[in-house]
């Protein structure tokens, strides 16, 4: 398994099942990061928070790799949130820095988007609920 499918897995259990587990394997317990939303430096058990705070109102879309190290690994992600009766659509890229095999710093940049990624595309959100 790729460090990005074993970064896929892990959230998507987040946020189908709010099932920890994989997360717990693959993240260094030095991990630290800063949340985008409230730029506060985030820990692991902070990060677990905002996971779980996030996955009620979020669906995990389409990811591709941009590019895969031993020691690096940068993603591009669609996310859909339902917060409100119109679905909110995002593109979000994330950087992620790994110890000794596991994440230690992940920094994501999020840009909302005006249309859904999906429409004219070989894949649905309903593929990923």
């Amino acid at each position: 398994m790729t460090k990005a499918d074993a970064f896929d897995r892990a959230m998507r259990l987040i946020f189908k099942n709010n099932d920890f587990s994989l997360f717990d394997e693959i993240y260094h317990p030095d991990y630290s990061a800063q949340d985008p939303t409230t730029v506060i430096t985030v820990n692991l058990e902070d990060e677990k928070l905002v996971l779980s705070t996030y996955s009620e109102d979020c669906i995990l879309g389409l990811f591709r790799i941009v590019y895969e190290s031993n020691d690096f690994l940068c993603m591009h992600r669609y996310v859909k949130e339902n917060k409100s009766s119109d679905p909110i659509y995002y593109a979000i890229v994330f950087i992620i820095k790994y110890k000794a095999g596991l994440i230690l710093t992940q920094e994501s940049v999020r840009e909302p988007l005006d249309q859904d990624p999906s429409e004219g595309q070989d894949w649905n959100w309903e593929d990923y609920e």
